[in-house]
């Protein structure tokens, strides 16, 4: 049997167990600084030659990572854009639009057989990877450009490229030091020292103990921190724990049977896990979003279903988005502490 011993949360012998994890979350803003200063030179390089090119017809977005840039440029590229995470590239691709890829490990085959595909064809490359990686290999061409970085940090090799393509006027601002200052600002509120009262990961952290979490995000981004989070919370607790659209999630709150004050919490019948329902809330004031929202908030009052809300509202999209995954990811560290089997 499990159960959930919020008193390890704030015990300095458990938290040292997991040290090696909380200081890697903790150091996610110094990774997004390196990556960037790394890159710079390359990356200046890279977007005085694009002013002499002439705009391309497309972007793509190739590999397996792809997926991060499509939520941040599909609302806002001038030029049409698509991901293509699949290991080769759209028939039409051509010498007129441009490939981008993230690889931040460098060495998958599939994204080093798509980029060397983009090279063939005469595409321009522009690759955020490890230099002399099997990417960076495979990407050396005429048109192309290598960003360089060398963490193996997924959104710290997503915020490189977004800076490159907000440069060249492909997409919106992510300012490197503003998604930095953001995740620091999260590490520092989600510290291992901050005890229960003041910190908000480990509130959360309680919040999900005893439930099988359903996350909502309104926004495009807030839906992928949605999936990330829930991913995070599989993991460090084995339990059920989804993320997806509106109409997806409020049939599994729907379907939850209300809660009885008379029921015995001892009770065989009274120890199944209930979900909790875990709204992502970067700030987006669009009318469609808070319908949805409503919709799913007054399922779960009706259920009564727990609702725990993680909220940024500092910064641009990137940061908000890049704070909530971090929120997520420490509570789920926190959460996976907390569990202990009797």
């Amino acid at each position: 049997m499990t159960w959930f011993d919020e008193s390890r949360l704030d015990d300095e012998a458990a938290l040292e167990r997991i040290d090696v994890r909380l200081r890697t979350l903790a150091e996610s803003g110094s990774r997004v600084r390196r990556e960037a200063g790394d890159a710079a030179a390359a990356m200046a390089e890279a977007v005085d030659r694009a002013q002499d090119l002439p705009r391309p017809r497309a972007v793509i977005a190739a590999g397996p990572d792809s997926r991060l840039l499509r939520a941040v440029l599909e609302p806002w590229c001038p030029v049409p854009f698509v991901a293509w995470p699949g290991h080769a590239l759209p028939g039409w691709a051509g010498s007129l639009d441009l490939v981008a890829v993230l690889a931040p490990d460098g060495g998958d085959p599939g994204t080093a057989s798509a980029v060397a595909e983009a090279v063939r064809r005469g595409c321009q490359v522009v690759v955020a990877c490890p230099p002399g990686s099997m990417v960076a290999q495979h990407a050396e061409g005429r048109w192309s450009a290598i960003l360089p970085t060398t963490t193996r940090d997924p959104l710290a090799t997503a915020v490189v490229m977004l800076s490159y393509l907000e440069q060249v006027r492909l997409g919106p601002s992510a300012d490197p030091g503003t998604v930095a200052d953001a995740l620091d600002q999260v590490a520092l509120a989600c510290a291992p020292r901050r005890d229960l009262a003041v910190n908000p990961a480990k509130t959360l952290a309680i919040g999900l103990a005893d439930t099988n979490p359903v996350v909502w995000g309104g926004s495009v981004l807030a839906a992928r921190a949605a999936r990330r989070v829930a991913e995070s919370i599989r993991r460090s607790s084995g339990r059920t724990a989804i993320a997806g659209e509106v109409d997806q999630l409020l049939p599994v709150i729907e379907a939850t049977r209300p809660r009885d004050v008379f029921d015995d919490p001892f009770a065989e019948s009274g120890g199944e896990l209930r979900p909790v329902l875990v709204v992502l809330d970067d700030g987006v004031d669009d009318p469609l979003v808070r319908e949805e929202r409503q919709q799913l908030e007054s399922a779960a009052a009706e259920r009564g279903v727990r609702v725990e809300t993680l909220t940024c509202e500092e910064g641009d999209e990137v940061a908000r988005y890049a704070s909530l995954l971090l929120s997520g990811t420490y509570a789920a560290e926190y959460l996976r502490l907390g569990l202990v089997d009797d």
